[in-house]
């Protein structure tokens, strides 16, 4: 759960991400549809928000995170990944609202699951233990893994922060997401070395555990 799984992200790859917000976001849901002519183009397409997006650890559900969230940035300033970041005005009332592109920066799992902690409104509830945490699942698209061609890539399984109980292999295909396990972080999408992406997050929209009662 090292602090470091990105360290090739960097604060400058996060402003990026934070000011110019659709960027991230289309060109890899565009990719995922189109691939080299999106490339091509140079810049994402026009399109309506994709939905859900993936929140950090801790949300609560979509239905209420909105009207919850201060959009004070208080989540984004803390993370150590750089990955959490300002939604753009193109998300339309969700503008500001904290979020994460797996594809440019993923969670990871940090010690002390800081954004968690520090969120003044209750929109991120305090984690304390990272097997609560419930952003979303891995899904494995097999025909695009490389591992199908013969190539022994390990890397989503290497780089999981949570380990073999979210993600390994059971044979010499594919890897294997166990949903019990799988927190939904993004490491395995953003370390994953095909276009597409052969293993992409599907975002959850809420925390799976009720609100506390205060």
């Amino acid at each position: 759960m090292s602090d470091s799984a990105q360290s090739n992200t960097g604060g400058d790859s996060g402003l990026r991400r934070a000011l110019p917000g659709r960027r991230g976001f289309f060109r890899e849901a565009a990719a995922r549809v189109i691939g080299p002519i999106a490339d091509f183009l140079g810049e994402p397409l026009e399109a309506a928000p994709k939905w859900p997006v993936l929140r950090p650890p801790g949300a609560v559900h979509e239905d209420i995170f909105g009207e919850t969230c201060q959009r004070c940035g208080e989540c984004v300033r803390v993370c150590p990944a750089h990955a959490i970041f300002p939604l753009a005005e193109l998300f339309g009332d969700a503008k500001g609202t904290p979020a994460i592109d797996p594809s440019a920066a993923a969670c990871v799992v940090c010690d002390g699951l800081q954004c968690t902690h520090v969120c003044p409104s209750g929109a991120l509830l305090p984690l304390f233990d990272p097997s609560l945490i419930r952003m979303g699942i891995a899904r494995v698209y097999a025909g695009l893994c490389v591992r199908t061609q013969g190539e022994d890539c390990t890397l989503c399984v290497d780089r999981c922060p949570i380990g073999k109980s979210a993600i390994h292999f059971p044979d010499a295909g594919p890897p294997e997401v166990l949903e019990s396990g799988c927190v939904g972080c993004g490491v395995c999408e953003f370390y994953c070395p095909t276009s597409p992406k052969a293993i992409s997050i599907e975002p959850f929209t809420g925390l799976r555990i009720d609100r506390p009662t205060l």
